[in-house]
């Protein structure tokens, strides 16, 4: 049981090294941050974490938008000289929205692991 426990924690450590390196360009490094909110995501369902909802729901955000960057960026880009307008660039609103949602998820799960650890 201990051995799975580290490995749990390895996995979401290494998915949350992820989502913060894959920031540093945002369209190469959608592949990275999309793997890194999964492994965060399954760590946290398998931990049972009270917060595996919120790693969930920016996994689903990050994977939708993410899909649409990809399709948009096949086509061409959107606004400008493209065929598409600038509407189309809402349908990529979800990334950058699950991303942040989860940047602030773990440091509210970091916060609160200090304070408990405080008492």
């Amino acid at each position: 049981m201990k051995k799975e426990a580290k490995w749990i924690n390895i996995i979401y450590n290494l998915g949350v090294v992820a989502i913060i390196l894959g920031a540093i360009d945002p369209l190469e490094g959608s592949i990275v941050i999309l793997a890194g909110s999964s492994l965060v995501a399954f760590a946290s369902h398998k931990r049972m974490s009270s917060y595996r909802e919120k790693f969930f729901l920016s996994f689903l955000l990050i994977l939708f938008g993410v899909d649409f960057l990809w399709y948009l960026s096949s086509l061409g880009g959107f606004g400008g000289t493209s065929d598409l307008s600038w509407g189309w660039g809402l349908l990529i609103i979800p990334y950058p929205v699950g991303w942040l949602l989860a940047i602030i998820t773990i440091f509210q799960k970091r916060s609160r692991r200090l304070n408990s650890k405080k008492y």
